[in-house]
């Protein structure tokens, strides 16, 4: 795989939550870190998603929020 993100996190692919027409795939990073993306469906479907794959989280910078109490 070729990409020219630069914050991409290997993982396990822990859960796969299909609705109506967005999933949640959750993917442990880390022993108890889990990150959570909203992708189509359709695209569950055409990378074969499925629990205890592995996968890689891909962040877009620019929509990474950081907030304090």
């Amino acid at each position: 795989m070729k990409i020219s993100a630069r914050n991409t996190l290997k993982g396990k692919i822990v859960a796969v939550e299909k609705g109506a027409t967005t999933a949640h795939v959750k993917i442990e990073i880390a022993d108890g870190t889990v990150v959570t993306a909203s992708i189509t469906n359709e695209s569950v479907d055409a990378l074969d998603l499925t629990v205890g794959g592995e996968a890689y989280a891909v962040v877009k910078s620019s929509d990474v929020m950081i907030a304090v109490d």
